[in-house]
């Protein structure tokens, strides 16, 4: 029995399992604590991965060279790309998952990783010298040592659960909570707070009239997560189902309202704006008379249903009264009411970009632990924390992803920078870059960095090269071959377009709305025979016509980004008293001696920081 390692991981959910197996590739003596070995990765609320941003987060995971993206792939029963019918920065790909073999690839990942060690116990205090990290101690009574730690603690720190009127400590329903840690950091000088999520009944298949349904099919042509060519998209697809509320079922929610501990007070901690519950839904938005749902299914060999937009802590009869008047659930049967659950979580403006914590070296904090919701968001942070924690233990370089390098660079600075009022969940819309940062090109963008750090293999290098070899000599044909009026008056006619006048480089007859790489090829023969000799996937082919009809917008983006690359290379001294800046105003003063900015740049994302504040700055540091 060993008790020092060089990293301790604590939680083994999707944060932890990424930092650990993180970690170990990058030869770091590894231990992941964690309370329940058969429930790594558990997916405690929906059975899916991906969606709006979401997707794209797990596409750069699996780019750097992290695990989510592999597992999502040998795990997925239905894949869709959302957004299909916006631009292609909008685009995200989402997989439904067998719950079930998405945490058992999980544990076969960490009980093959070389270097990687468990333990099944819970953390009860974090172990300290000097600010520096020095192990943790658990339930067992048992002391790890270690000088880098990972704190991804999920739900559980503290964790209360709450169904009406009843309240039962635990970290998920059949897991208890965990105590000790919160305690032990608020001691060390942390601030800690709560926040509360939720999730909705399971239902039994077999009690489900599914004739009624709007079924929802997987896409015809479906994809995959990851780059790599070790996974293979899903063959066979199961469906979803739209289902919707009524007047009548919105009446029965309401009868519960006067025992929700949603309304009486009980619940003190922040919920998520952007999943909320059902009876949140009827209070924000009195005056809709439906809501859809997703029922959505949990594996391949279970008859558990998810019924995604019904979460809810009312109390059990009136969960079960209103889901009994929807159309098709008239019969249902539940194996498990929804829950609200509350926890400790500690604001992440205490914390580094390298998502290493101020107050204390050597210790990390990923995943809910800071204030963010969503398993993906919680991965990316874990693969972080885990590549950071061991680029520190021989004094390397970290890893600090720029917003115009990643989704994960966006999550981490807002997280950072502006801290959370409410859980974190990732958006287009919080990236200023979106138009550079697709998922389509996430491997383009991250994967040499991934080999940098050293968590990409020779052989997922290799692809990576062969690939960009294969878009290059293609982008160059696209360039150099061109097509006559002649060639493309036929596909222009089934187009209902307009012709060329004249010969034209196929890659401007490209940059026209709807004409694609697959329908010149089926026009012009030696366009043809070039893209079968360079045998490009559809995903290739895709990425093109996206790199090629975009260009312009791409390269202003591009020109945008590097401007503002400037401000964050000026550097602020890491000691400097922002007192002393009297032409600061007060607010400003007090927000940047708070977060203590690394660079002008991450000061002026600053809430409370003004324009005017940022140019005093300049002046003073030099610009």
């Amino acid at each position: 029995m060993r008790f020092s390692y060089d990293i301790i991981v604590v939680g083994g959910g999707h944060a932890g399992c990424e930092a650990a197996v993180a970690a170990a590739k990058l030869g770091a003596d590894t231990l992941l604590v964690t309370m329940d070995m058969e429930k790594v990765a558990a997916m405690s609320c929906n059975p899916a991965v991906g969606g709006v941003a979401k997707g794209q987060i797990v596409r750069e995971i699996d780019a750097l060279g992290g695990q989510m993206g592999i597992i999502t792939d040998k795990s997925t029963v239905q894949f869709r790309m959302l957004g299909r019918s916006k631009g292609a920065a909008m685009w995200s790909p989402r997989a439904q998952c067998d719950k079930y073999i998405f945490s058992k690839n999980w544990r076969e990942v960490l009980d093959t990783t070389p270097n990687l060690s468990m333990w099944q116990d819970s953390v009860t205090e974090i172990l300290t010298d000097d600010n520096r990290v020095i192990g943790v101690k658990t339930l067992m009574g048992v002391t790890f040592k270690a000088s880098r730690v990972v704190l991804t603690c999920g739900t559980f720190l503290g964790g209360l659960m709450h169904v009406g009127q009843s309240t039962a400590a635990g970290g998920r329903a059949g897991d208890m909570a965990s105590y000790g840690v919160t305690e032990s950091l608020v001691k060390l000088g942390f601030e800690a707070s709560r926040m509360k999520t939720g999730t909705p009944v399971r239902i039994d298949g077999r009690t489900i009239d599914f004739s009624v349904m709007e079924e929802q099919f997987g896409d015809e042509n479906p994809s995959k997560f990851s780059f790599s060519n070790t996974t293979k998209a899903v063959e066979k697809q199961l469906s979803c189902y739209l289902v919707y509320t009524s007047n009548e079922v919105h009446d029965t929610l309401r009868t519960g309202f006067d025992r929700s501990p949603l309304f009486t007070g009980t619940i003190k901690g922040i919920g998520p704006r952007y999943c909320p519950s059902i009876e949140d839904k009827l209070r924000t938005f009195a005056e809709k008379e439906s809501h859809q749902l997703f029922l959505e299914p949990e594996g391949n060999t279970t008859n558990e249903y998810y019924l995604n937009g019904f979460s809810s802590s009312l109390p059990l009869e009136v969960q079960v009264e209103a889901l009994n008047q929807i159309k098709g659930l008239e019969n249902a049967q539940i194996y498990r009411p929804g829950y609200a659950i509350e926890y400790d979580f500690f604001p992440p403006t205490q914390l580094k970009h390298t998502l290493e914590t101020k107050l204390i070296e050597g210790l990390f904090f990923a995943g809910q632990i800071n204030g963010t919701t969503g398993y993906e968001e919680a991965a990316a942070q874990g693969l972080i924390a885990g590549i950071n924690a061991a680029l520190a233990l021989t004094n390397k370089e970290p890893l600090q992803l720029r917003r115009d390098e990643a989704y994960i660079g966006v999550l981490i600075d807002d997280l950072v920078t502006k801290g959370v009022d409410e859980p974190y969940r990732m958006f287009t819309s919080r990236a200023e870059y979106r138009i550079l940062l697709r998922q389509d090109n996430a491997d383009g963008r991250l994967t040499p960095i991934g080999r940098k750090v050293g968590l990409v293999d020779n052989q997922r290098w290799c692809e990576f090269e062969a690939k960009q070899e294969r878009i290059k000599e293609l982008r160059k044909a696209l360039k150099q071959m061109s097509a006559a009026p002649d060639e493309t008056e036929k596909y222009f006619e089934e187009l209902v377009q307009p012709n060329i006048t004249q010969r034209r480089p196929l890659q401007t007859i490209l940059t026209r709305n709807n004409v694609t790489i697959e329908g010149l090829a089926t026009h012009i023969a030696d366009f043809k025979e070039k893209i079968e000799e360079l045998k490009l996937n559809q995903e290739e082919i895709e990425f093109i016509e996206i790199a090629t009809k975009y260009e312009g917008y791409i390269e202003r983006e591009k020109s945008s980004a590097e401007k503002m690359q400037r401000l964050e290379n000026l550097k602020i001294p890491e000691q400097f008293d922002f007192n002393t800046l009297k032409s600061l105003s007060i607010e400003s003063r007090q927000k940047l001696t708070k977060i203590r900015p690394n660079t002008i740049g991450q000061a002026s994302r600053i809430p409370g920081v003004s324009p005017a504040d940022i140019n005093v700055m300049l002046i003073y540091f030099g610009r």
